[in-house]
């Protein structure tokens, strides 16, 4: 399950520099959106029924964090990409070794979000303060957890 956190920064970004960073990176997210749905297909399983939600959902999310400013929208970038990454990370736990499609797959789409990570903090990203990175990760775990059974 991925989400639209970054168009709906890019949309509110101030700097156009920064707006073009993150459209590059809400490229790169479509992406994995048509990579893990074309692997779902293949293997005859169905994405949740609640992808509208979660992303209309990011959509405004990422747009009140651009809201915020340029740091903060980055800083709030890169603090979603290294909790996204470390979620893939759990999922490549679970894979079988031997389904190396799905690996590989999941392998890209953490190295991508660990370089839109990379690339928001030495774009001027604000490290968040640590109540805010708590939220977001029980954010993540409902929303997770949520799309499990649906």
């Amino acid at each position: 399950m991925r989400t639209s956190l970054v168009p709906g920064q890019a949309l509110t970004a101030k700097n156009k520099k920064v707006q073009e960073s993150l459209e590059q990176a809400a490229a790169e997210e479509n992406d994995h959106l048509a990579w893990c749905e074309q692997r779902l297909d293949e293997l005859g399983a169905r994405k949740s029924l609640l992808n509208p939600f979660w992303y209309a959902g990011s959509f405004a999310l990422g747009a009140a964090a651009g809201l915020a400013g340029d740091k903060w929208n980055l800083g709030f970038l890169a603090e979603t990409e290294h909790q996204v990454a470390d979620h893939l990370q759990s999922h490549l736990g679970r894979l079988p070794e031997q389904d190396e499609r799905s690996r590989a797959i999941v392998e890209q789409m953490k190295t991508d979000e660990s370089n839109h990570a990379t690339t928001a903090m030495k774009s001027g990203g604000a490290e968040l303060p640590a109540p805010i990175k708590d939220l977001m990760k029980l954010g993540s775990k409902v929303m997770t957890r949520t799309a499990h059974w649906i």
